[in-house]
């Protein structure tokens, strides 16, 4: 099997490969409309920090189930409220949760992606400094079979050349649309395969931060990991296509259904938990107008499950005043109370829900 890997733009024994087909235009133009309607419904709202919260959790537990590291949402919401040093699966899902946060913070601080900062990235991921490949011996197997269906770049000179020219790729302005662009990316480093671990969460994390580096989102509100889990087999399948039989065309309208499919599904999250934000401001302000503030609304959806020190700290209240303020708002129906080990915790069902059940 031919393991060439050719560097960007797009290329085979012929020369540059013609992307940009009728059906990919037309796939293009619908998935941009679905990608505007969510950035601009994410730029009117208030509160968009919370909802960044919910969206950010959701994809780093699929980005992570992906590589069959799975934890589920209550233990994710109980790691998130207690602040305290966990190992396995959940840790590895806040790590890529962090490791959202510090990309975003990177491109915004210097206005580029590198080859650095993406080692950055897969450094928080997986929790070491492995770095670049040094070792030759990784290869992609089929899970179902053990058949060795691909074999990345070996040496780390070729690893490194060609994650140069990918830092180029990404950086430079060209006129290839950017999603089109984002498609090709993913390919190449998934194919490039850079990292000993976390090529695929690494990948994915790129995907936002891409976005958001070109200014189609101005906030990691999209992410493609719950289509990916969706349709794993095809993806595989299409990258392989790429590699075997320069597939480039069914690769980029996978990869473009998948940002309409998944705008429309954040947006839907989005509106949902919006809404619940102002139906809950509403009940308190006319059923428990003495406790009603903002910053009390901040902290009851800033985190799914809620202590009582999390509103001393946000409030300035006392202990008894915020033990108060949590029993009325278990009393409304609008927390449930809940014993996690030797300490109260006051659960917000309705957005652990809307986030658990999507």
């Amino acid at each position: 099997m031919d393991n060439k890997l050719y560097k960007l733009p797009p290329r085979n024994d012929k020369g540059v490969v013609e992307i940009e087909t009728k059906a990919v235009l037309k796939a293009l133009a619908q998935a941009h409309r679905k990608l505007g309607e969510l950035k601009g419904y994410a730029e009117r709202v208030p509160n968009k920090n919370i909802l960044l919260n919910a969206i950010t959790l959701n994809e780093a537990k699929d980005s992570s189930q992906i590589e069959n590291i799975v934890t589920t949402h209550d233990q994710l919401f109980e790691a998130l409220s207690s602040h305290k040093e966990y190992v396995g699966p959940t840790k590895e899902v806040l790590n890529y949760k962090e490791a959202i946060w510090q990309g975003i913070t990177a491109i915004s601080d210097r206005g580029f992606l590198s080859i650095n900062m993406i080692v950055d990235i897969q450094e928080i991921i997986e929790g070491n400094k492995a770095g670049i490949r040094k070792q030759s011996g990784t290869v992609l197997k089929n899970e179902a079979t053990g058949e060795i269906v691909y074999t990345p770049p070996e040496t780390e000179k070729e690893i490194r050349d060609l994650m140069k020219n990918l830092e180029d790729y990404i950086n430079i302005d060209d006129e290839c649309d950017e999603l089109i662009k984002m498609a090709i990316i993913h390919y190449q480093f998934e194919s490039i395969h850079p990292f000993y671990d976390g090529n695929g969460r690494t990948g994915r994390n790129i995907n936002i931060l891409y976005l958001i580096l070109k200014g189609l989102l101005d906030s990691p509100i999209l992410y493609l990991s719950k289509y990916v889990i969706e349709n794993r087999g095809e993806y595989y399948k299409l990258l392989q296509g790429v590699r075997e039989e320069n597939g480039w065309k069914a690769w980029i309208l996978y990869m473009l259904k998948g940002v309409r499919e998944t705008s429309e599904y954040s947006l839907e999250i989005l509106e949902r938990i919006s809404d619940l934000i102002v139906e809950t401001t509403d009940r308190i302000r006319v059923e428990l107008p003495k406790i009603y503030s903002y910053e009390l609304i901040e902290v009851i959806f800033s985190e799914f499950y809620t202590r009582i020190s999390n509103v001393v700290d946000r409030l300035g209240v006392t202990r008894k005043t915020a033990a108060l303020y949590l029993s009325d708002l278990v009393e409304i129906g609008i927390l449930r109370e809940e014993k996690k080990g030797k300490e109260k915790v006051f659960v917000n069902q309705k957005l652990v829900d809307i986030v658990s059940n999507n």
